[in-house]
């Protein structure tokens, strides 16, 4: 039998340093409106949603990278945002840099229900990046200096007649990411990225950036057996380009939605949760078939070492 799951991400194209966060709002507003004229019951909004993606900027004024980051949830700024997305029965996850009351800062995202109230709440775990100044690089990607590694982990929340978990950016890069919330019978996976197209450390074709970025969504959707959708924000950002590539992939491993442009855009599709059910119940029962006793090496050592034979 069918599970239904109207889905919706919304891509964003490019915030810049003179945008406020109450016209970025605006743009939020009109994606939910679209939503809503689709059907959807949860749109996914990208990481570091309210602002340009500052850590490519050295700062040393406390002043100034606070103005990035927001000290409450929801807040002046975004709650027209929740108030319209409760009136329509949309749920959302949202990506902002939070401001914790002891001054911790952490790269973060939230899902919100139909009824508008905060369900779950993630930090982000792997920061790319450095934390030093590279004068010669030309833009910097500064998360491990201006956020904290996440401190709660990879969970997964009942909500919306789903199970549903959720990362950032980086951390699809990571098999542990989608393994964890899958042992948790996770069906759908949402994430945000801002994903810069040219590589700082070494010398890439920019063709990779977005191959890899859907491999890997789409062999974690299938070797996990759940839906995952990843909301970009893309284009070029007062001059420094990131990749595009929104998309809906299905527990097969297809992608089935993907966006075509690289500025504010919908895409959208009717998801059955149930197609997941098939291969937890067979090829990835991992109750049958996984060997956890041979995996201990992956929690033993964080850095490759000497070979165990």
């Amino acid at each position: 039998m069918k599970r239904p799951f109207p889905l919706a991400v919304a891509q964003l194209g490019p915030i810049h340093l003179r945008d406020s966060k109450a016209a970025v709002v605006a743009r939020l507003i009109e994606l939910l409106k679209e939503a809503h004229a689709r059907h959807a019951h949860f749109v996914v909004f990208p990481e570091l949603a309210l602002t340009t993606f500052f850590p490519r900027y050295w700062m040393t004024d406390e002043a100034e990278i606070d103005r990035y980051f927001e000290a409450s949830m929801p807040n002046a700024d975004v709650q027209p945002l929740f108030d319209l997305a409760r009136q329509y029965g949309i749920g959302f996850y949202l990506g902002y840099a939070e401001l914790t009351p002891e001054r911790e800062r952490f790269n973060t995202s939230i899902i919100v229900d139909r009824q508008g109230h905060i369900v779950g709440r993630y930090r982000k775990v792997h920061l790319p990046g450095h934390d030093d100044h590279k004068p010669a690089a030309p833009f910097q990607h500064l998360e491990k200096k201006y956020f904290q590694v996440g401190n709660e982990g990879f969970k997964v929340w009942d909500t919306m007649d789903t199970r549903m978990g959720m990362c950032i950016c980086n951390d699809r890069r990571w098999p542990e990411t989608f393994r964890v919330m899958g042992l948790q019978s996770a069906e759908v996976v949402v994430l945000g990225y801002n994903t810069p197209s040219h590589n700082i450390h070494w010398s890439e074709p920019p063709h990779l950036r977005m191959f890899h970025h859907l491999l890997l969504l789409q062999a974690h959707a299938h070797e996990n057996a759940l839906w995952v959708g990843a909301a970009a924000k893309c284009g070029a950002e007062d001059g420094f380009h990131m990749i595009a590539g929104s998309a809906i992939v299905s527990p097969t491993g297809e992608v089935v939605a993907q966006s075509a442009s690289e500025e504010d855009e919908l895409i959208f599709h009717h998801c059955d949760l149930a197609l997941g059910d098939t291969f937890r119940q067979h090829v990835f029962n991992f109750a049958k078939h996984r060997r956890p006793e041979h995996y201990q090496l992956i929690v033993d050592r964080v850095g490759a070492g000497k070979p165990l034979g």
